[in-house]
């Protein structure tokens, strides 16, 4: 495979231009991981911010970098890779956060950058530049992660309200407003594992590319794992408060049981996907959660045009970052 020569000033922004992603990855899906335990009334923001910021850390300790690989490896033809593909991905997965973080909308940040990729990459060699099975995979799993959390989020629900059946009203909002500190710290751990591993993928893709790494290693360098890690947990400590109100009070009403009930589905599905290595939209994953519960109630619950709004943002988000990819890609090549 041919080594890409590039300054270490190139390489050095590039790098930065990543964590920044990372960055505005956790300000964006900050609400994802607080919305519910905010919206219940179990934690004020400012100490739900700061417990989703330590457990998106602490994240590192438990995963490996099977997303890191499938994005890294899996998406596009690693030989095709550039610092412009490189450039072109993060500034169309940055531009499309900026826009939907500005509007309030909860979009995901995994497909803006999956999006991006596909985008600068074909602008470069064609379609020919992708890879089908990671591609596909990534694809199915855009429907597959909110289905699952709907799915174990309206089962939970039924079998804590089985269970629970007999108790009092208030007995169990007191009993869940201290097991969703739990839920909440667990579905916080999922999103750390699986986004931070997205833009690792993105910095060991272009450590091979300039042969500062290679395809055959099995871990990209220390040092690119702790600082995404820590950029994606700043980025939650500052918080994308624009996007709480929607998850946690416009979806459905939640109460500090729904709200364990949301967060247990949503990490199961996280914590399967990141073990299989497969990047998902953390977002979405929660959303269908939190619609799941609402629909165990009852289905008249859930604000489906608040719901049919998020899946508009869901359906627009791979092509929009690819094509504001595409053109980065071109000005890129061109300007600079």
């Amino acid at each position: 495979m041919h080594t890409l020569q590039i300054s270490i000033y190139v390489l050095a922004s590039l790098i930065a231009l990543a964590l920044i992603f990372d960055f505005m990855n956790g300000f964006h899906d900050a609400a994802n991981a607080i919305a519910t335990v905010v919206s219940t009334g179990v934690l004020k923001p400012q100490n739900a911010v700061l417990m989703a910021a330590i457990f998106n850390f602490v994240a590192i300790l438990l995963f490996g970098v099977t997303v890191a690989s499938t994005v890294g490896k899996g998406i596009i033809d690693p030989s095709v890779v550039d610092h412009y593909i490189v450039f072109g991905a993060l500034v169309g997965a940055i531009f499309w956060n900026m826009v939907t973080w500005y509007y309030g909308i909860p979009s995901s940040s995994s497909h803006a950058l999956i999006g991006g990729l596909v985008g600068a990459a074909v602008a470069k060699g064609g379609t020919g530049t992708l890879v089908s099975a990671g591609l596909i995979k990534t694809i199915v799993f855009i429907v597959v992660s909110p289905l699952l959390g709907f799915v174990f989020g309206s089962i939970m629900m039924l079998l804590v309200s089985w269970v629970f059946v007999r108790s009092t009203p208030r007995r169990v909002d007191k009993w869940f407003r201290r097991i969703q500190l739990f839920s909440a710290s667990m579905y916080s751990l999922g999103h750390g594992g699986n986004d931070a591993q997205k833009t690792i993928g993105i910095i060991w893709m272009l450590l091979i590319a300039t042969g500062y790494s290679t395809a055959q290693d099995k871990l990209p360098p220390w040092w690119v794992i702790v600082s995404c890690y820590s950029a994606i947990s700043l980025g939650t400590l500052f918080g994308g408060w624009r996007i709480v109100k929607t998850m946690g009070q416009k979806i459905t009403k939640l109460k500090p049981i729904g709200g364990f009930c949301a967060e247990t589905g949503g990490a199961i599905t996280l914590f399967l996907a990141t073990a299989f290595g497969i990047p998902v939209s953390t977002t979405h994953t929660i959303t269908g959660a939190i619609v799941g519960v609402g629909a165990a109630k009852k289905m008249s619950a859930v604000r489906w045009g608040v719901a049919g709004t998020i899946i508009w943002a869901w359906l627009f988000t791979i092509p929009a970052s690819a094509f504001v990819a595409a053109i980065a890609w071109w000005i890129a090549t061109h300007f600079l």
